[in-house]
């Protein structure tokens, strides 16, 4: 099963009526598809007409009175097409999960749970990096991001990108991402002069499909219909069922890229010197932001630092070969020994660093 999240913090670029339009077409093509709405405006759930009592809040929540479960707020749209549907209570859940503990994994662990013949979950998020957005990263393994043929819409497509990179190093949860250019208008010159620079930038993640300015999609919307039932002929049908056809070729090359990406990891740990895996950890319920450093990483303070939190331990592991290091912990900015080592020597600052010995 294949979980895909299609986000973009811009509002009005696309999510929806991709999310839409894309599972129709994935449907179409005998692919069983459920479409999650993670919007609180619920705009996928009014796109298809759908009218729901229960949502996708009252699986993620913990304090509604009506708790379910992700089947029980499934509801049928089409031949192979399913739908997850929102309301704007889900806009109280990022508060509500705030102060927990993985709050960011909620959705990966209902999914963790879910047991499905799907063969896709589109997850159609809400205009904004929020917790809501994270979850639905977390929780997917590839990214579709929908953006215009724009200047403002490539400056925000690359924050998105450091925000997944960010994922991938805090929650060490790699994630596919696949650039899809909507809205063109192929009678502006300033058009084509965008789209050779998105292409130039991120050739290797972009898909050659493009989505056409169309008015029958957003008529289509209007008459909570997906395209293919409104119109199957308009060139914005065509369009998303190219697309579609696109995203089920990748169901062999995905893997076999993944397949190459592992092995060629492991001839290089093969190629290096031999490292030894150690886990630094720490206790500090009360920190926002914890980093180890020391003469191994160059006492550098970045992502690649930033220790994890874990019911107010801090972990980070860190390969390492043969030898003596010296090493602090960095909690919220305040550079301090590691308390449950006692094995210290002054530096040249006269403050304490913790020394470690890796055989």
């Amino acid at each position: 099963m294949r979980i895909i999240s299609i986000t973009n913090q811009k509002g009005g670029c696309g999510k929806t009526t991709t999310a839409i339009n894309l599972a129709a077409c994935l449907s179409e093509n005998n692919r069983r598809v459920l479409l999650l709405d993670l919007d609180p405006q619920a705009h996928a759930t009014l796109g298809l007409n759908i009218k729901a009592r229960l949502s996708i809040y009252n699986v993620l929540s913990k304090l509604t009175p009506q708790k379910a479960g992700l089947k029980d707020i499934i509801q049928k749209v089409g031949e192979n097409f399913d739908i997850a549907p929102a309301g704007i209570i889900l806009s109280t859940l990022e508060q509500e999960l705030a102060g927990e503990i993985g709050r960011e994994s909620r959705l990966w662990d209902v999914f963790s749970g879910f047991q499905s013949n799907y063969d896709y979950i589109l997850i159609d998020c809400p205009p904004n990096l929020g917790l809501l957005t994270i979850n639905a990263i977390r929780a997917a393994s590839e990214v579709i991001i929908p953006v215009e043929a724009s200047r403002f819409a490539l400056e925000g497509l690359n924050q998105l990108i450091g925000i997944l990179n960010l994922i991938r190093d805090k929650l060490e949860h790699p994630v596919d991402y696949h650039v899809l250019v909507i809205n063109f208008d192929s009678r502006l010159r300033h058009s084509f002069k965008m789209l050779e620079k998105i292409k130039s930038t991120f050739k290797e993640q972009m898909f050659r499909t493009i989505i056409h300015v169309n008015v029958k999609l957003k008529e289509s919307q209007n008459e909570g219909q997906h395209i293919l039932n409104y119109d199957k002929y308009c060139r914005g049908a065509k369009d998303y069922f190219s697309l579609s056809r696109e995203v089920i070729t990748q169901e062999k090359t995905l893997p076999i890229m993944r397949t190459l990406k592992e092995k060629m990891q492991g001839v290089l740990k093969e190629e290096l010197p031999k490292l030894t895996e150690v886990v630094f950890s720490l206790s500090a319920p009360e920190a926002k932001e914890v980093y180890v450093s020391g003469d191994f990483n160059d006492w550098k303070l970045d992502n690649a630092t930033r220790m994890i939190a874990d019911n107010g331990a801090w972990r980070k592991k860190v390969n390492l070969a043969s030898g003596r290091y010296r090493y602090r912990f960095v909690i919220d900015g305040r550079w301090t020994e590691d308390p449950a080592n006692p094995a210290k020597e002054v530096n040249t600052y006269g403050q304490m660093d913790s020394l470690m010995e890796v055989l």
